[in-house]
């Protein structure tokens, strides 16, 4: 059992770390697209992580929630929750600012919802062709949230339950309007400039606290719905 949280450990870090820079791609994607290339020139048009990963949102953090649990940090279990090096946009660069920066904001949480969308339907086409598929691809997905005893969980299956929960998850988490994920940038654009002022005064510290001690609650609200969701396209289809 400790050998198989490992495992599930090592490719949720894996995974996570893709997503995060398909993340800030995806930014960088738009705001090119939309007529703001300094993320373009800075490289950060890339899946190449080391573009894009922050040692502490994208590493350390991350690290210690995933393998915290196996030597005895229980209270850090599923808190699965990481950022990357914001991606750099010159708003006046865009022709029209304020819809171009919401579009290359929303570019971000929509990769992750992609990513998640192409894991589910490889699960589904598991389930049609793999020996026994359904309660293999059932059982795999249920293992990528609590292992099963004596059960091994097909790979590339948990490959794709993984995408899934981590994609859902920095989807949700991205769009909490605190300063400097993806909400915040949404929230600012509708505020009248005094309260703008006051909402950039918001120090970092305070940012970092609410995404740490909240992000994980606040998410297993949001992914609950996902889980079932994705177990009812399973055994449905």
């Amino acid at each position: 059992m400790q050998q198989n949280s490992l495992i599930i450990g090592i490719f949720e870090f894996a995974i996570l770390i893709f997503s995060l820079s398909f993340h800030e791609c995806a930014h960088a994607w738009m705001a090119s697209r939309l007529g703001d290339q300094t993320a373009r020139m800075q490289g950060r048009v890339t899946l190449n992580p080391m573009y894009h990963i922050d040692p502490i949102g994208s590493v350390l953090f991350p690290a210690i929630a995933i393998f915290g649990p196996l030597i005895g940090l229980r209270y850090l279990s599923g808190m699965l929750i990481g950022w990357a090096k914001p991606t750099p946009i010159i708003s006046r660069n865009f022709a029209k600012i304020r819809r171009d920066e919401n579009l290359v904001t929303l570019a971000g949480p929509a990769s992750n919802l992609v990513l998640a969308l192409i894991a589910l339907v490889a699960m589904v086409v598991f389930a049609e062709v793999l020996p026994d598929g359904k309660r293999l691809v059932l059982y795999s997905f249920v293992s990528a949230i609590e292992p099963i005893e004596g059960f091994t969980p097909h790979p590339l299956v948990l490959i794709c339950a993984l995408a899934i929960l981590i994609n859902v998850s920095l989807f949700v988490f991205n769009l909490f309007p605190i300063p400097p994920l993806d909400g915040s940038h949404l929230v600012r654009n509708f505020l009248p400039y005094n309260a703008v002022q006051a909402y950039d005064r918001i120090p970092i510290w305070i940012s970092y606290l609410l995404m740490i001690f909240l992000g994980g609650s606040v998410i297993r609200i949001f992914l609950l719905p996902a889980i079932e969701m994705v177990i009812w396209t399973l055994t449905h289809t």
